[in-house]
């Protein structure tokens, strides 16, 4: 682990969304908002990483002032990094259709629904509480599908497996033998998402900060899941909320308060507003 250091120039701060910067009813607090815009005034870029489709991202970014301050969104877990201002996308990556017909034969074997994004809907073949779930976070259209594979004959930027997260946690590893030309990660316990191989939050963070001339012991990542771990361990500074993952938990470099009680809001006030009253 490296010493976290109060003194430390930072100059980027990068913010996983759910169960991270937002409460539990999906909300950015008061603080955590006062501080972030803060923080931009000082020249700091708040980038906002996460799962989620760029569309289910771009109002909070606009809540924030993202595109007022010449910053980025990276969604998808890292597949597409696009500019807040004007959607101007920076980089994309996807999956081919074979690979998503791979996956879905992968999850009838296993019984687990799958997912993916076409046309900013989500699509599926079946129905189920966690697609409910997505629906409810992202705010996008759900189009059930009668043949999967039949609808989906173009390349997408991610899918996702949905069940149980007692049933899907032991197929993450056997999901990543049976599959290791792809990238595997899990951001809910029963969302086990998938991209192309080598995408992740760092590797593309790592592109937007050469992009940007920051370096790597510059930047800040804030996250609470296992598709936050690559951020959380490249930046120079990696940080939980109290409500990470268990098992992560002495992964970062820090741990603070939790994404109800103004975690990230924490972070900025001491390692950019350097605010030590806190």
């Amino acid at each position: 682990m490296k010493t976290p250091k109060d003194k430390m120039q930072y100059k980027m701060i990068v913010l996983d969304m759910d169960d991270t910067l937002l409460t539990d009813d999906h909300k950015i607090s008061d603080l955590n908002k006062k501080v972030l815009l803060e923080a931009q005034a000082k020249g700091i870029y708040v980038v906002l990483a996460s799962g989620r489709p760029t569309t289910a991202m771009t109002a909070y970014a606009k809540e924030l002032e993202l595109d007022k301050n010449d910053s980025y969104i990276i969604s998808f877990n890292g597949a597409v990094v696009s500019r807040a201002k004007d959607d101007l996308v920076f980089f994309e990556q996807k999956l081919t259709p074979e690979q998503i017909h791979e996956l879905y034969d992968y999850s009838v074997k296993t019984k687990t629904h799958i997912i993916t994004y076409l046309d900013d809907k989500i699509i599926s073949e079946t129905d189920s509480e966690y697609i409910e779930v997505e629906k409810e976070i992202t705010g996008m259209v759900h189009h059930k599908v009668p043949s999967f594979k039949d609808y989906v004959d173009r390349p997408a930027v991610k899918c996702i497996l949905l069940e149980d997260p007692a049933y899907l946690e032991p197929l993450e590893k056997d999901l990543k033998a049976a599959m290791p030309h792809l990238s595997v990660s899990m951001s809910k316990p029963f969302f086990l998402e998938v991209a192309q191989q080598g995408i992740d939050k760092a590797a593309s963070l790592a592109l937007l900060a050469e992009k940007l001339n920051i370096k790597q012991s510059e930047i800040i990542a804030v996250g609470n899941a296992g598709n936050d771990l690559t951020m959380i361990e490249y930046a120079g500074l990696g940080v939980w909320v109290d409500n990470v993952t268990p098992e992560l938990r002495d992964k970062a470099d820090l741990i603070v308060s939790s994404n109800n009680n103004d975690g990230v809001a924490e972070v900025v006030q001491r390692y950019i507003l350097n605010c030590h009253n806190i």
